[in-house]
């Protein structure tokens, strides 16, 4: 079952840009909870903006940029996008931010690649 926020003029206006975001950054983060911690991010993120999430996937599309999330079985896999080196950099720091706070008694790594 597929989680949505009803914003949807702001949705087609995001996924319409998103082929047109040129960088990208990825990053592997360790975990056994990474269903756990990707919901947590979808949701909370989708009081302001859309996010979308399922079981194995999830979508967050932020004014300046999209992360992508996708479940493993040892991990969680973060895609972001941007159009700009300035907001690629915003988007990492937000994700990870979030994502540590989220998993502050775990002690999660983000560790992102640039260019993947």
């Amino acid at each position: 079952m597929m989680m949505a926020t009803t914003n949807t003029a702001a949705t087609t206006t995001v996924a319409a840009n998103t082929n047109a975001l040129p960088l990208s950054s990825v990053a592997r983060v360790p975990t056994d909870k990474a269903a756990r911690y990707m919901g947590q991010l979808c949701k909370h993120f989708a009081h302001k903006i859309p996010a979308t999430f399922d079981a194995d996937t999830g979508r967050i599309e932020f004014s300046i940029g999209v992360c992508e999330l996708a479940v493993a079985k040892d991990a969680l896999a973060l895609h972001v996008s941007a159009a700009t080196e300035e907001t690629l950099a915003q988007m990492e720091d937000v994700i990870a931010r979030h994502l540590l706070r989220f998993a502050f008694r775990d002690e999660l790594v983000v560790t992102w690649q640039r260019g993947a």
